[in-house]
């Protein structure tokens, strides 16, 4: 164990030094590390601070020099105290090329994320000694795991603009494999033939938002659907901040088994049920499903589990249910919402992976005759419709239809009545199996109606043409 307040953290001033000589020397140089680095890399404020306005000047068309330079420091006592703008004209005449220029900018960069390790280190160190029942050590680790994804990626070299001759050979590559699938699309398939033939697949960096009225089944059709990936393509990760993962079991479980969900639910199978259950649990332990059902979670802490199911289990499609239960700090809802819409936005662009956030609709459907969603129904719209990349609607009409079971009018006879009675239970019975996906936003492609086969009692959605087949 070595004492770290007796060491003097990573620098190395004369990189620093010859960086900016060469800066100075060539403005031209500053392109080569502009890209990457920042003042606040350099471990001499002054050094940085004259990194920082080298980059004002040539930004603007300027030449950056000791003369152009001496307006912005002649009252910096900083550079006063290591020899005023005579230090200037030393940087620059002290360069007799400009080679090794980006390597030292890498290096600067190296040395500030050591620096900044240090400083997360003895932060992380020094709070897991204060006793702050506030902070458990788990919310301390993810903090920690958080602050060193960032630190990696704000000082990720690559990156930036591409030349429209690179981005080409990576298109054709998509498209390539979009044709060999059928022209499906490049995402990761649904397992309902028609909503995929719309979007194109779940496709990699794609929010896409699905919202329904409770009771609708938005969470039955998420799990159909992270089954089919699960089972079919890649392994899948699932917040679930509002059932526990042992409800999402059983949903699976009477999917596969063919076993109403309420029976399994409350026990109340037969000793062949049993066995048929306990087979679809062996069958079901197989898929790659990772369930998080922690209560309440940040969508800071949604993003650090999330990076680490990507990194140590490879999941391919992110579901989260729902979005209006995640927990953040803002000055108002529409605030929070509009950090923990972009915050999703931003886990699916920077793990490359589908995100199927499952959201409420406001009551105003309630108020209307036709109760189909419409985009002004989410909550808090205007943020979450920005962000996602597709917007699908869940509509039953036989929800409505059976709690609207006619009564008799006054003075009406038994013939009028019994008819439309007649024609009620027609109606519900037309509609029981029947769901509709609207699709209200579709950033790349068509949008439209889908109609899907729904059967609530064994949690099962199915393509219309998959469930006139009999399949599963």
């Amino acid at each position: 164990m070595f004492d770290t307040a007796t060491r003097v953290p990573p620098h190395n001033f004369e990189a620093e030094q010859a960086l900016l000589g060469a800066i100075l020397l060539s403005n031209r140089t500053y392109e080569k590390v502009s890209e990457f680095l920042r003042p606040e890399h350099f471990a001499d404020p002054v050094h940085g601070r004259i990194f920082a306005a080298c980059g004002k000047l040539i930004e603007r068309g300027q030449m950056a020099n000791p003369v152009t330079l001496k307006p912005y420091f002649e009252l910096d006592g900083g550079l006063a105290e290591i020899g005023g703008m005579a230090y200037l004209a030393q940087l620059a005449n002290s360069v007799v090329s400009t080679a090794n220029a980006a390597d030292y900018g890498r290096l600067i960069l190296d040395l500030h994320q050591r620096r900044e390790l240090i400083g997360l280190g003895e932060d992380m160190i020094n709070r897991a000694f204060s006793p702050d029942l506030e902070s458990p050590a788990g919310e301390l680790i993810e903090e920690a795991e958080a602050a060193l994804s960032a630190l990696a990626e704000h000082g990720e070299v690559g990156g930036g603009a591409r030349d429209l001759a690179a981005v080409m050979p990576a298109m054709v590559k998509e498209s390539d494999a979009a044709r060999q699938r059928g022209g499906k699309g490049i995402g990761l398939a649904s397992g309902l033939v028609d909503l995929d033939d719309r979007l194109g697949g779940l496709a990699p960096g794609n929010l896409v938002v699905l919202g329904a009225r409770p009771a609708m089944g938005k969470s039955a059709l998420a799990i159909c659907i992270a089954r089919h990936v699960a089972a079919t393509q890649a392994p899948v990760g699932a917040f679930s901040l509002e059932m526990r993962a042992e409800e999402i079991g059983q949903r699976l479980a009477s999917d596969a088994s063919d076993i109403p969900y309420d029976a399994i639910r409350s026990g109340a199978m037969t000793d062949e049920e049993w066995g048929r259950m306990r087979q679809a649990e062996h069958q079901l332990a197989d898929l790659p499903v990772r369930i998080d059902d922690t209560a309440g979670l940040t969508i800071g802490q949604i993003h650090a589990r999330a990076r680490r199911m990507r990194r140590r289990h490879g999941i391919g499609l992110l579901v989260v249910d729902h979005l209006h239960l995640i927990r953040c700090r803002g000055d108002n809802r529409l605030a929070e919402l509009t950090r923990i819409s972009a915050g999703l936005k931003e886990i699916a662009r920077e793990l490359g992976i589908p995100v199927l956030a499952l959201c409420q609709l406001n009551r105003s459907v309630e108020q209307r005759d036709d109760k189909r969603p419409q985009l002004a129904d989410l909550r808090e719209s205007g943020t979450i419709e920005q962000d996602a990349d597709a917007v699908v609607f869940l509509f039953r009409a036989g929800y409505y239809l059976e709690n609207s079971e006619p009564s008799r009018k006054a003075g009406e006879g038994d013939t009028a009545y019994m008819g439309r009675l007649a024609d009620w239970n027609d109606d519900v019975r037309r509609e029981r199996n029947r769901a509709e996906l609207i699709i209200a936003k579709n950033r790349h492609g068509r949008t439209g109606t889908v109609n899907l086969y729904a059967d609530l009692a064994l949690s099962r959605f199915r393509s219309l043409a998959h469930a006139c087949d009999g399949g599963r």
